[in-house]
């Protein structure tokens, strides 16, 4: 494999359901802050932007329970493992006490927001992109 992108995530209070574990949309959030982190380190990201990219399909299996304790944060690991001309599979792992509690496959399309249309990648980008394909 190639490098794995790492992000921290802080657990918040509201992120909890009544039974103490992190409920489920609210875990697809935080994996959310962590592809856009890993997004906006790569070429051509305007500081103050979010990346210019689109989710076009998230499947997820949630492996055991993601507790809430106070001021604990967990990681996201991040890689790629497919690389087409518009787009790329992402996969992420969200582990708490060394464990994957989350694990989901994101297709990321590539997207010109001005004329509202998918786009190419750049070579630049598939160079960066390229540097987290798992082989």
């Amino acid at each position: 494999m190639s490098q794995v992108h790492e992000h921290q995530i802080q657990l918040r209070w509201s992120d909890p359901d009544s039974y103490g574990h992190v409920n489920h949309a609210r875990a697809l959030s935080l994996l959310e802050d962590a592809r856009l982190a890993m997004a906006a380190e790569g070429p051509g990201v305007v500081p103050g932007r979010q990346p210019d990219i689109i989710l076009a399909r998230l499947e997820v299996d949630y492996l055991r329970q993601l507790h809430y304790r106070v001021g604990e944060q967990v990681c996201v690991r991040g890689w790629v493992t497919r690389i087409g001309t518009k787009s790329f599979t992402m996969r992420q792992e969200l582990v708490q006490d060394d464990e994957v509690a989350i694990r989901l496959d994101a297709v990321i399309v590539l997207f010109d927001m001005a004329a509202d249309a998918s786009r190419p990648m750049t070579d630049e980008e598939r160079a960066y992109w390229t540097g987290f394909l798992a082989l």
